[in-house]
């Protein structure tokens, strides 16, 4: 596999949440304790997810395991760097970041809510012209760190 599937070691006080591509083919599951969480609206997320943003939360690769479908994962980039995606549907899953140490899960892929929400908006400076920011969370031009 392109891509090494880990195993995360399961803590008794945190819970682990379901993921899923839209066929089924792909499955894993990542702990319920994300890092960060926000909205990339940069033109790469925009046409990963074919939307107005990509919502995501990062956590340490360690914590993801792909339970299903390993066989069937499309992984655009290099180990280290890439999006994840089912090979079948395309759905986007993840995108392994930082040097392969961390992955940014697209909460549209979970089938569990996630206990960490979006907390800002990022690279707003080349948001999509037609989508309007009706929320209050904070907007970043770029990164926002």
């Amino acid at each position: 596999s392109r891509l090494a599937v880990l195993r995360s070691v399961d803590a008794p006080d945190t819970r682990n949440l379901a993921g899923r591509c839209e066929c089924r083919t792909v499955a894993f599951t990542v702990r319920d304790e994300f890092l960060y969480a926000m909205n990339c609206h940069c033109s790469n997320c925009r046409a990963a997810t074919g939307s107005a943003f990509k919502a995501f939360a990062g956590i340490e690769r360690e914590k993801l395991e792909v339970t299903e479908g390993a066989d069937s994962l499309l992984v655009f980039g290099a180990a280290q760097e890439n999006h994840t995606r089912c090979g079948v549907c395309g759905s986007l899953l993840f995108s392994v970041v930082r040097e392969g140490a961390y992955v940014h899960v697209a909460l549209g892929s979970l089938v569990e809510e996630p206990l960490l929400r979006p907390t800002k908006h990022i690279f707003v400076g080349s948001k999509a012209p037609w989508f309007e920011i009706t929320d209050d969370l904070p907007q970043f031009e770029e990164h926002g760190t």
